[in-house]
């Protein structure tokens, strides 16, 4: 019985550390990506293999663009959009969260989420679109390694450069001309609120994305911009 015991503990000690090591990875990558761009998200990734198996000379579209050469206007669309109290936050929207959760329950399915920015882009960097347990929990983790090590303006710097905008199109630069034909730094009001109002779905509404829905939500977000505050 002691024998057992000890191997019990030994085999928990031994999943700690191996628990606490891989914690060190996502670590690493998060103070790396503090200084330095990066080229290639998880999702990202995942995106080009799903790409890649029906056509393997498949490319993603993506520029890189500096914080001072994205449109104020789209800042101000994609926290109006997706976070209003980003700047405020310490990553977790809690009073968003327990909205989204009474929605979805009202609804009987899934229809908000509730993830801040942060969120997100925690998600984007290293894990999937999955929404098992054990992948919020771990999206959570990197979510406070983010807002401990990084201040919001390099946040919603990274997010607007990795985040999906349509198949095969990534980051700001590569959507605005995607669908405009302009730089991210020419995007005006309208526009901005376009694309932001396209981020939850983006490969579903980049088939019309001049639907009387996003057309609505377009106008909605329009008139929430002015309000926002982006670092």
């Amino acid at each position: 019985m002691k024998s057992v015991t000890r191997r019990f503990k030994q085999g928990l000690a031994l999943l700690a550390i191996l628990g606490l090591l891989w914690q060190g990875w996502y670590l690493g990558w998060v103070v790396w990506w503090k200084y330095f761009n990066p080229n290639m998200t998880s999702f990202m990734s995942q995106r080009l293999d799903q790409m890649q198996e029906k056509n393997p000379k498949a490319k993603l579209k993506h520029v890189w663009v500096p914080y001072g050469k994205i449109s104020l206007r789209l800042k101000q669309a994609a926290v109006a959009a997706e976070d209003d109290k980003f700047v405020d936050h310490d990553g977790f929207d809690w009073e968003g969260m327990q909205k989204a959760l009474e929605k979805n329950q009202r609804r009987g399915k899934v229809v908000a989420g509730g993830s801040t920015i942060s969120q997100q882009l925690a998600k984007n960097l290293f894990l999937s679109a999955s929404k098992t347990p054990w992948r919020k929990v771990e999206e959570a983790v990197i979510t406070v390694m983010i807002e401990a090590l990084w201040d919001k303006r390099r946040i919603l710097e990274v997010y607007l450069n990795s985040v999906e905008w349509g198949q095969g199109i990534f980051g700001a630069e590569a959507a605005a001309r995607r669908y405009y034909g302009i730089s991210a730094a020419q995007l005006g009001a309208e526009q901005a609120a376009r694309l932001a109002v396209m981020l939850p779905a983006p490969r579903k509404y980049e088939k019309n994305p001049y639907s009387a829905y996003l057309n609505y939500r377009t106008q909605r977000v329009l008139g929430r911009m002015q309000y926002s505050e982006v670092p």
